[in-house]
Formats: C-alpha cells, structure tokens, sequence
C-alpha cells in the first residue's frame, strides 16, 4: 500500500469545518483551485463525495459527518505531537536516568544531586554506572542519558557538551609522611614512592612527562583504576597520591594535600549528553540540577 498523504487531513478538517471550498482555501491560505483539486484528492482516497452542492452551498455526505469528530481529534493530536513541550511537572515525573562517570564525582556530587531530586521529583531515579573508558557509544546508543568527564579530542563531533568546573591535580599523602613537612620541591616529590591513577593500567602519563622534562623519574610502585582507591592507599601507607582537588573535598583529617611543586595544566570537567536528549525537558531539568550542584 502507498502511504498516504496525511495533509489532506488538515485539508479534509478545514473544508467540513467550513462548508465551503472558497473559504478554506482562504483560512489555508491556498487558491480556490488548488483547494479544488485538494477536495478531488480526498474523494478518490476516502471513496465518498464528502461534500455535495445543495443549491448555492456544499453539504456533507453521511460518511463526511461520521469523519468529521475523528479527523478534527486526529489533527489537534498530531498538532499537540509537533508543538513544543512548554511544561514539565516534576511532581509527576516518573523516569530513570543513567549517568556514566567516575567514583570520585559520585562520592563528591552525588549526595547533593540525590537530595536535590528526592526534594523537586521525588518519582525521579538516578542509575550511576562505572566509566572504564570516554567512548561516545552508550550515549549513542541511548544505554547512558548523561555523562561527565574530560573532553578531549577523541570526544565524538555529535556529542553535546557543557564545562561544569574548573580542577587541578594536587598530591596528597598521610599525615606524618615526610612531605607532610617542609617545602616540598620537585626533586623531594620525585624521590618518593607513588601511586599512578590509570582506567587502562597505563603506568605513565602527563606528570612522568612534566618531571622527566626537569631530569627527573618517580618511582610507581602501583597503579589503581580509581582516584578514591588512591587516595585509600595514601592513607595507610607511605605512598603519594597525585588526585583532582575535587576530589579531596571532603578530606580526612588522617590525609595532608599539597601544591604539586611544577607547573601542571587545570582541566576542565564537563557533562556530556546526545543531542536526541538536548530539547527533552527533563533531561533539560536534570542538567541544569547537574550544573548547579557543581558550582556549589
């Protein structure tokens, strides 16, 4: 079957709204002729007149009186589809999202995120799952609504993206450990045993590279997926923790932070997201409850 033209419900609505083919082709802004051949159309499609001269006037047949409810609700719902949400009720809002990001953001933002929801949609559930890599595809694929993380060059080109935070790497170890005390300096920093944070197992990366430029090698004694298993280990040991500021927000009083003694990069946080999902209000909503923690 061919598909049909769906216009001519907008057409067929107007014209036995009207009664007349003059005055809905004005209301559609069409010629009296093209409205002509509209009405012809419909004819052939529908099988029926639909509309008969009485006189000077057009009245309609038995099955044009039967379609005339059905096509005026049709076409107010495909109208209602195409418009613009223009109201979100939160109190009634029943949906799950899926947020991908790493343990350290849930542990720092979640709570304030969590109390923030149950507070304005309480029918709202948030899914937080693990980040082992930046591939685009979950949000692609619609298996994640939201996620955050370091936008760099191998970010997908469809991908939307917003800054939520400014961070910078800061080293953090136990306290009493030797660089709890005293200047540190770059070569006190570089002597010291190290845990190195890598998704991939990777045992290099940008701060082996900033001190091997000032002559300079740290001893890696293990290597951790995560900034929060990091800064575990730098609690009950002698091991130095190079971690995201954010990340020691809610520091224990067992755990001493200091400056990295050379000039290293700030890195810039941000929530990602499809565009599929970038008009949909409550994505909007969550989004914005995202920001706004954050900027706390």
């Amino acid at each position: 079957m061919s598909t049909p033209d769906f216009n001519l419900l907008v057409t067929l609505d107007v014209l036995l709204a009207e009664g007349s083919v003059a005055r809905a082709a004005q209301r559609l802004r069409l010629s009296p002729s093209a409205m002509s051949r509209a009405l012809a159309r419909l004819r052939e499609t529908t099988g029926d007149p639909l509309l008969v001269r009485a006189g000077r006037c057009l009245v309609p047949t038995p099955r044009a009186l039967a379609l005339r409810e059905q096509v005026s609700q049709l076409v107010q719902d495909a109208e209602a589809v195409l418009r613009p949400a223009a109201t979100l009720d939160l109190s009634q809002l029943v949906r799950t999202f899926t947020l991908r990001t790493s343990d350290g953001f849930v542990e720092n933002f979640g709570p304030a995120l969590l109390t923030r929801i149950a507070r304005e949609a309480p029918g709202v559930r948030l899914r937080f799952v693990h980040k082992p890599d930046k591939g685009s595809t979950p949000l692609r694929d619609g298996s994640v609504d939201l996620e955050t993380g370091v936008v760099d060059s191998s970010a997908s080109p469809e991908v939307l993206t917003q800054a939520l935070f400014r961070d910078r790497f800061i080293g953090v170890v136990r306290k009493g450990h030797p660089l709890s005390e005293g200047i540190v300096t770059p070569q006190r920093f570089a002597e010291g045993q190290h845990i190195y944070v890598s998704r991939r197992g990777r045992d290099q990366g940008q701060i082996h590279q900033t001190l091997e430029a000032l002559g300079l090698t740290r001893d890696v004694v293990t290597i951790v997926a995560g900034f929060s298993t990091a800064l575990a280990l730098a609690r009950s040991t002698d091991l130095i923790a190079s971690v995201p500021e954010r990340h020691t927000a809610n520091l224990h009083s067992d755990l001493h932070r200091f400056a990295l003694p050379f000039a290293f990069p700030d890195f810039t946080v941000s929530m990602l997201w499809h565009p599929r999902l970038d008009a949909d209000l409550a994505h909007r909503w969550l989004r914005g409850c995202l920001r706004e923690v954050c900027a706390q």
